[in-house]
């Protein structure tokens, strides 16, 4: 099986290892009380539904994604990545380390915050057509005038549900009553650094950070980083040199898939449609290329 391959997961998993959770993208394994095994498929969702297609190599460009970041911000906040080497988990075979490998993350066992926390820096998406609406983005009042793609005054923090079928935004009081008031305080500063740090590091880059997800967790008593970071899939990435407001600046996201699925007859809903392999190609390399450009790295070899 060779590392350019699509691996969807699920109904092909590694054998003897048991499975506790599978989510949009990545299956998560047990390796003892301690520790877990994800797995980033090549599996993409859009509007909270998953494909029926995968897009090449995009579980290796989030598993790398999310290890530079996680180093890049553990003096803001611990994570919980352990390491990525499938030696220490007993019982794959050579093919199973070829299939897996560059995609497997050894993490903490964590409790996941009931929440997702999203950060906002400029008006796009779902936001963008709220505020034609009503002048609000999750229900937060904006300044008059803006346009598509404009920077905010301010990041704004607008967390979601977590584990609904989809997502839902949830006003400061909502997410607060969910994780505890306290938790939500100390929540909202450790995801506004983050956000300032990709921010500053991506903007280095040549690369705008729209807006972002962050998923928290709490080991030991300690409030960790986890699941993945500034990735792609969390992520709305803008180039700089083509940026402007009143447009949707080109994405090197899945915006390219949301945009793809807006001018189809389908109402976002099971079952998905399905998708042009010229369009999963232009995503993967998509893909590609922003992990190119923040690790300095790819985790393939593509052919020119």
């Amino acid at each position: 099986m060779s590392n350019d391959s699509i691996y969807l997961g699920r109904d092909d998993a590694p054998p003897g290892l048991k499975q506790v959770a599978s989510g949009k993208v990545r299956d998560i394994y047990e390796i003892d009380s301690e520790r877990l095994l994800f797995v980033t498929t090549d599996r993409i969702s859009a509007f909270d539904v998953v494909m029926n297609d995968g897009i090449p190599h995009k579980g290796r460009v989030l598993t790398s994604i999310a290890e530079h970041w996680f180093g890049r911000t553990e003096d803001i906040l611990p994570h919980h990545l352990l390491g990525t080497d499938l030696s220490v988990v007993d019982g794959l075979d050579a093919e199973w380390r070829e299939r897996l490998d560059g995609r497997c993350m050894i993490v903490r066992r964590c409790e996941p915050d009931p929440i997702e926390w999203v950060v906002r820096g400029h008006i796009a998406g779902s936001g963008w057509k709220e505020y034609q609406q009503s002048g609000t983005v999750c229900g937060i009042p904006l300044p008059e005038g803006l346009g598509l793609a404009q920077e905010l005054p301010e990041p704004l923090l607008t967390p979601t549900t977590k584990f609904e079928a989809h997502d839902r935004p949830l006003s400061p009081a909502e997410a607060a009553d969910l994780v505890g008031e306290e938790r939500y305080k100390e929540g909202e500063a450790f995801v506004m650094a983050l956000f300032e740090r990709g921010t500053k590091e991506l903007a280095e880059l040549g690369i705008r950070l729209a807006d972002t997800k962050f998923e928290l967790g709490t080991w030991q008593g300690q409030t960790l980083l986890i699941d993945e970071a500034l990735t792609p899939d969390s992520s709305r990435f803008w180039a700089e040199d083509l940026y402007e407001v009143g447009i949707s600046p080109p994405s090197y996201d899945k915006q390219i898939l949301r945009d793809y699925l807006e001018t189809l007859d389908w109402n976002k809903e099971y079952p998905a449609p399905e998708l042009d392999p010229a369009l999963l190609t232009k995503v993967g390399m998509s893909y590609l290329e922003i992990c190119q450009l923040i690790t300095g790295t790819s985790p393939v070899e593509v052919a020119s």
